[in-house]
């Protein structure tokens, strides 16, 4: 789950896309298609050995490089030539292990997926794309190869593949929630991408995401992910739909776990509020806000805040501070 800070942070940078979040929000490595059953139990054995491998050595690196971390922070740095000597190495053997498993099984899908999402998590994109292409060929119907694939092409490009994909992933399974969100997501950042491919106008494009989103959150409805993107989406629709901003915001407070994520989430109910001249309901959601990291925004908002009341009431204010921008 992204974090409280994370949710504040969406108030002055819309739809953040990141690669490495695009791929952790895939999910199903190396799943298989619905229905798939093993027709050699030795292989299918060997290949869920070679997955929970994978899986151990991930965890191993990632042990190191916080234990890294920790000595870095504590004043005693470790050498760390010698640490990504280490990494790569633990890597390496579990690079060689898939290579051994497909050059005796070319032809398990599976595996070339899981594979394919080894290879995206240590940075080698161009071999994780053929493996995952591959995984496609040898099993058209399973839907995680296009939607892995389909991440991959809305960060690289081209674009318009990745609306193909996700679409065709959703095809072969319209109940997995994160398909649709990914798609909701893509379509919404590269909103000029999508008016060519699907022949629509913008405030179509914004049609469309949101009904994704929709979709995704009916099926997933505790999802905060989701339901942040949803909310934090109608910051792009002019001019805005408040209403349904507002009922979007107050759905993801309803979902925040601790009191810094429903404070994140008072931030962005009192910037709607704000900015349609309910002052009121903005100040007492801007007044529950205590937390020392989000100080910054709410002072901002409190500036907009005294400067909109006061236009509002045909007062002038002098040197007035910098306020946080409405399209932002």
């Amino acid at each position: 789950m992204k974090s409280a800070l994370f949710i504040v942070f969406l108030l002055v940078s819309p739809l953040n896309l990141d690669a490495q979040e695009f791929r952790k929000n895939s999910g199903l490595r190396g799943k298989a298609s619905p229905g798939e059953t093993s027709t050699n139990d030795a292989v299918h054995i060997e290949y869920m050995q070679l997955l929970a491998r994978d899986e151990v050595a991930q965890n191993e690196v990632d042990q190191w490089i916080k234990e890294a971390d920790g000595f870095e922070a504590a004043g005693a740095p470790m050498d760390k030539a010698t640490l990504k000597l280490k990494v790569e190495q633990r890597l390496k053997l579990m690079q060689d292990a898939y290579e051994n498993f497909i050059a005796r099984n070319p032809k398990h899908a599976p595996v070339r997926l899981a594979y394919g999402s080894f290879l995206m998590d240590i940075h080698e994109e161009s071999a994780a794309v053929v493996q995952m292409e591959k995984a496609r060929e040898l099993d058209p119907k399973n839907p995680a190869a296009w939607n892995n694939l389909a991440n991959h092409y809305g960060h690289r490009g081209p674009v318009a593949k990745s609306f193909e994909y996700y679409g065709k992933a959703i095809e072969l399974n319209p109940r997995e929630a994160v398909y649709l969100q990914n798609l909701a997501t893509t379509t919404y950042l590269f909103r000029k991408d999508a008016q060519e491919f699907y022949k629509i106008d913008e405030q179509q494009v914004f049609d469309r995401a949101l009904d994704l989103y929709r979709r995704a959150l009916k099926l997933d409805p505790t999802n905060m992910v989701a339901a942040v993107d949803y909310a934090q989406s109608y910051y792009g629709i002019k001019p805005m739909r408040t209403n349904d901003a507002l009922a979007a915001w107050t759905n993801a407070l309803k979902l925040a776990k601790t009191s810094d994520e429903q404070q994140g989430i008072f931030l962005h109910l009192a910037r709607v509020e704000l900015n349609t001249g309910r002052f009121k309901e903005a100040r007492e959601h801007l007044n529950m806000v205590t937390n020392p990291a989000m100080m910054d925004l709410k002072k901002r908002l409190e500036r907009n805040w005294v400067e909109k009341q006061a236009k509002a009431a045909g007062v002038a204010i002098p040197n007035a501070g910098t306020q946080l921008k409405d399209d932002q």
